[in-house]
């Protein structure tokens, strides 16, 4: 039985008939509509006194009948048979319109939602012709022809800095629409024409943008609920676009809401996922991404209404974990992760759970296994576990051979892109890589650095370990698959706490770095601040540093400014470090 959509209360037997024999009209394919399909239409919209909508393929065929708007009755972009930046959707609205004006934004947005080859009003009056026998044959007092119009140019900026981006910088979706026309003049209006040029256009517009970048074009979304500052959730949002930098993806804009509370289907408003739909149409957009975890069932949804893949902030910093990763270890630990965070969301990929196929999110060692079944999955995060174990002992088991010779060792803490590695590879003259970009380096290393003893004239020498870089929330799943290189950390006699002074939110990443360090299993040794790049630092950064942290000491890796300083502040440190082991 064929299914009419939308608002059916109050409609009577014979009216749901009459909507349901719409599905066997035909109308012939080269043509927009026909002036008996139309005047059918409207009268049956007469007769219920609503908007009814009828969605017509290439072929002719009536695939969908809905009474209400266009926006009421509109096909959720993943149920359409064509879809992308490239092309239309294959399928156009014919909707009757109760007053007698043009289409209204509503009616033009849902079209631009679909890609719809066209989208044709037409208003009727609320009286209309009398058949003999009674009854209303409907009448069309005028109709309105839009169809989308392809832009000529989307700027494409590139990320960190696309936050600052104003909406008003952004184009809105183009389309154009028809003077008031007659139902003869509509019915003469050729659809293979006219779909063939915007097509023909559509295609050249994306691949220029294809040339324009290689990498995932992405939509930024942030949610503010009364739990952060406005300042806070700014620096949540320049962090995540850097994450999705570092990931290889291009960030075009970020959408912002605020809500007392969040959503708990779409995570933002329904006027919001139609405004991040529209924008990721009018960008060609082709990766959403949320600034907050996202459950399987909000995934499932927002990809349902905006019709490409929408991952979350933990899914961006995987992805990043999967590329970095170099060493075995490394690797493991990271497939653990990516399972442990993917098993409950296999069945909220929407229609389907492959994540194969390239772009941030389908990165890494486990990519393949999520195209199993859930015990498979679940047994093989079970091995995995056996593995880090055994990697934990064995790291274990180093760390008491070093501690059985006596060496005193540090661990080098901080949060992401702090300049960890840098430090190392210029204390040590190690050859640890080193990038400006978000979890450069993953797997620890550990070098012998010679400083100068707290008493006693000679040098002495210690183990000094560069460890995986934190962030603000870093995600449980990464926090459990990471214990075997955490532990560095809290095995440690000491620790060197680097800050990026010229961050603006040094002191944000402080507090971070201590909440991380509280939730270690074994209290970690006592800590050294030592603030990092004070060549990009202000003045007014350095003397509030200075005065919030008169122990601190103050360096620059990069030019090497500061070491000797650094030595001699460290020798202290672990002269108190092992003093009280």
């Amino acid at each position: 039985m064929e299914t009419i959509f939308g608002n059916l209360q109050g409609l009577k037997s014979s009216q749901l008939k009459q909507l349901q024999r719409l599905y066997h009209q035909r109308i012939p394919g080269d043509r927009i509509t026909t002036s008996e399909f139309s005047q059918r239409l409207a009268a049956i919209s007469t007769e219920v006194n609503q908007p009814v909508c009828a969605y017509v393929n290439r072929r002719g065929q009536v695939i969908r009948v809905g009474v209400g708007t266009p926006r009421q009755t509109q096909i959720p972009p993943l149920e359409l048979p064509r879809y992308g930046a490239e092309r239309l959707s294959g399928i156009r609205c014919i909707a009757t319109h109760l007053k007698g004006e043009p289409p209204n934004e509503a009616a033009l947005t849902a079209m631009a939602l679909q890609r719809l080859d066209a989208l044709v009003v037409l208003n009727i009056t609320g009286t209309g012709f009398t058949r003999r026998g009674g009854g209303a044959t409907g009448y069309v007092k005028e109709a309105y022809l839009a169809h989308l119009i392809p832009q000529e140019s989307r700027t494409l900026i590139t990320s960190p800095a696309a936050f600052k981006v104003e909406e008003s910088q952004i184009q809105s979706p183009s389309w154009n629409i028809s003077p008031p026309l007659g139902l003869d003049d509509l019915a003469e209006q050729d659809l293979v024409d006219l779909v063939e040029n915007l097509e023909a256009e559509f295609q050249r517009e994306f691949i220029a943008q294809e040339v324009d970048s290689d990498n995932d074009r992405v939509l930024i979304v942030g949610l503010m609920t009364s739990e952060i500052t406005p300042l806070q959730f700014q620096d949540t949002l320049v962090e995540l676009a850097r994450l999705v930098d570092t990931a290889g993806g291009n960030v075009l804009q970020t959408i912002q809401q605020k809500r007392s509370r969040i959503h708990p289907q779409t995570v933002v408003g329904e006027g919001k996922v139609q405004e991040i739909a529209l924008t990721a149409q009018t960008l060609g957009v082709n990766l959403v991404v949320f600034n907050r975890d996202l459950s399987p069932s909000q995934v499932r949804n927002l990809e349902m209404q905006i019709g490409i893949r929408v991952v979350d902030r933990t899914e961006v910093i995987l992805d990043i974990f999967a590329q970095r990763a170099q060493s075995r270890a490394g690797k493991l630990q990271v497939e653990l992760a990516q399972l442990e965070y993917m098993q409950p969301r296999l069945a909220g990929r929407g229609r389907t759970m492959s994540r194969l196929g390239g772009g941030i999110g389908t990165r890494g060692p486990g990519e393949t296994k999520l195209e199993t079944e859930r015990r498979a999955i679940g047994q093989r995060i079970s091995r995995l576990q056996k593995e880090v174990d055994q990697l934990q002992a064995h790291r274990s088991r180093l760390r008491q051979r070093r501690q059985h010779e006596e060496v005193p060792s540090v661990a080098l803490v901080g949060y992401t892109n702090a300049g960890k590695s840098t430090l190392l590879n210029a204390l040590t003259n190690a050859e640890v890589y080193t990038a400006d970009q978000l979890f450069a380096t993953l797997d620890p290393t550990t070098r012998r650095l010679v400083i100068p003893h707290g008493e006693a004239d000679k040098p002495q020498e210690i183990l000094i370990t560069d460890t995986v870089g934190f962030i603000h929330e870093l995600p449980a799943s990464l926090m459990d698959a990471f214990r075997a290189t955490l532990e560095e950390v809290t095995e440690a006699d000491a620790l060197l706490h680097l800050v990026d002074l010229s961050h603006p939110a040094w002191l944000r990443h402080i507090r971070s770095v201590r909440e991380i360090l509280a939730q270690m299993p074994i209290t970690p040794g006592p800590a050294l601040v030592v603030f990092n790049k004070i060549d990009q630092a202000n003045s007014e950064t350095l003397a509030l540093a200075r005065e919030e942290f008169p122990l601190a000491v103050f360096i620059s890796a990069s030019q090497r400014l500061g070491l000797e300083t650094l030595r001699q502040r460290l020798a202290q440190l672990i002269e108190y470090a092992v003093d009280f082991r």
